[in-house]
């Protein structure tokens, strides 16, 4: 996935179809919080930065974990993963992109409540 898809949302069936798994197991995915979304109009959709080379992002699961058992709600913590960050210079999806989990779940559990 380019940087091209920073912006994009892609809805479940999209999502499916990149990762060629069905629309259920996508689903699972993001009960997992292996992938995070958001509802936006009435469709619940997933950040394209969210999905690389085929699959969920790697670590998503665990940063997302990290946030939500800090204190965050998943709407939060997905508004975190997307914003920049002046600690990372990049937002921590795509430092989790460039392979940098140990410093994103570092930042991340200190902003843990």
């Amino acid at each position: 996935m380019s940087s091209g898809d920073k912006d994009t949302w892609l809805s479940v069936p999209e999502v499916a179809e990149r990762l060629a798994l069905s629309p259920s197991r996508v689903r699972r995915l993001v009960e997992d919080r292996a992938l995070l979304g958001r509802k936006i109009d009435g469709v619940f959709v997933i950040p394209g930065v969210l999905v690389m080379d085929d699959e969920p992002l790697p670590h998503l699961a665990g940063t997302a974990t990290l946030l939500i058992d800090g204190g965050f709600s998943e709407d939060s913590a997905l508004d975190w993963l997307l914003a920049p960050d002046e600690q990372l210079g990049t937002t921590p999806a795509d430092a989790l992109r460039a392979g940098r989990k140990s410093e994103v779940r570092r930042i991340a559990q200190a902003l843990a409540v």
